[in-house]
C-alpha cells in the first residue's frame, strides 16, 4: 500500500510539473510573438510589408485638398506607374475591389488603401506590378465575380446617384462581361440598352446584377416565358426585342 501510494503521489507531481512547464512555454512563447510584434510594429511593419513604404506610396496618388483619400487622378496616376490603362484594363477594377475599396464611389481612402495593403502583402510599385496577371477575373469563381460585377456598379457612381449614364453602362459591360458571358448576349443587349430601348436614360443597380443573373439563368432566349418572369422590365423588354430581330432574320 506504501509503495502504491508514494506512485500516485508521484505521478501526480509529474503531471503538475508537466502542465506548469507546458504553461511555462506557452507563456513564453506568447510573450515572444507579443515582442516580435512590437519589434515589427515599431519598426513600421505589417506583417511582412513595410507601412512606411505604404504610406508613401499611398501620398504620390493622394488628392492635393484631402490627403487622406485617392479620387480618379490619384487612381489614373497610379495605373501610370503600373503601366496600365485607366479606362480599359479592368484589373485596376479588380485591385480596387480586392482592397476593400468601398467606402464611397471612385475612390480609395487612405485607410482601405493601408487596409489592402496589408491583405495583399503590398507595398511597391514592383509587389503591384508583379501581381497585375493574379487580377484576371477568369481566376475568379462565380460567387467572387458576382461579387465584384456588383462593386463595378457602386464603384463608378457620381457622388449621390445611385444609378449610371447608359452609355457607362454599355462600355463597363464589355469590360466587365467579355470573357464570362457569350458575345452575342453581350453584343446584343448593349446595342438594346444603347440604339433601341427609349424608357431608361439611366440604369440601376437592379437591372445591372440581374442582367448577368439572367445570362446564367437563361441561356436560350427561346425558353424564355415572361408571364411567369421575375425579372425587370429592362429584361422583359430586351428578349421581346431579340424575338422580334430573329422573326425578321
Amino acid at each position: 500500500m506504501g509503495n502504491k501510494r508514494k506512485r500516485r503521489v508521484t505521478t501526480s507531481n509529474r503531471a503538475s510539473a508537466s502542465l506548469y512547464t507546458e504553461q511555462t512555454d506557452s507563456m513564453w512563447s506568447s510573450s515572444s510573438k507579443k515582442k516580435k510584434a512590437s519589434s515589427s510594429s515599431s519598426n513600421g511593419n505589417l506583417y511582412g510589408i513595410s507601412e512606411v513604404e505604404a504610406e508613401k506610396l499611398f501620398q504620390t496618388i493622394a488628392d492635393e485638398e484631402d490627403p487622406t483619400i485617392a479620387t480618379m487622378d490619384g487612381i489614373s496616376k497610379f495605373c501610370e506607374q503600373l503601366q496600365i490603362d485607366p479606362v480599359e484594363d479592368i484589373r485596376i477594377l479588380v485591385l480596387l475591389w480586392k482592397m476593400g475599396a468601398n467606402e464611397k464611389p471612385a475612390q480609395i481612402s487612405k485607410q482601405e488603401w493601408m487596409a489592402g495593403c496589408l491583405k495583399l502583402q503590398m507595398d511597391t510599385i514592383a509587389k503591384f506590378t508583379n501581381a497585375l496577371p493574379s487580377l484576371d477575373t477568369g481566376f475568379l469563381e462565380q460567387t467572387e465575380f458576382k461579387d465584384f460585377y456588383k462593386f463595378c456598379f457602386q464603384f463608378n457612381r457620381e457622388g449621390t446617384h445611385r444609378t449610371l449614364d447608359k452609355d457607362l453602362v454599355v462600355l463597363l459591360l464589355k469590360m466587365v462581361l467579355s470573357t464570362r458571358i457569350p458575345s452575342d448576349r453581350l453584343n446584343s443587349f448593349c446595342d438594346y440598352v444603347e440604339n433601341h430601348q427609349k424608357s431608361y436614360t439611366r440604369i440601376t443597380l437592379d437591372q445591372w446584377t440581374s442582367f448577368l443573373d439572367f445570362c446564367y439563368e437563361c441561356v436560350d432566349l427561346s425558353s424564355y416565358d415572361e408571364s411567369i418572369s421575375a425579372w425587370p422590365v429592362l429584361i422583359d423588354e430586351y428578349v421581346e426585342h431579340m424575338q422580334e430581330v430573329n422573326v425578321r432574320k
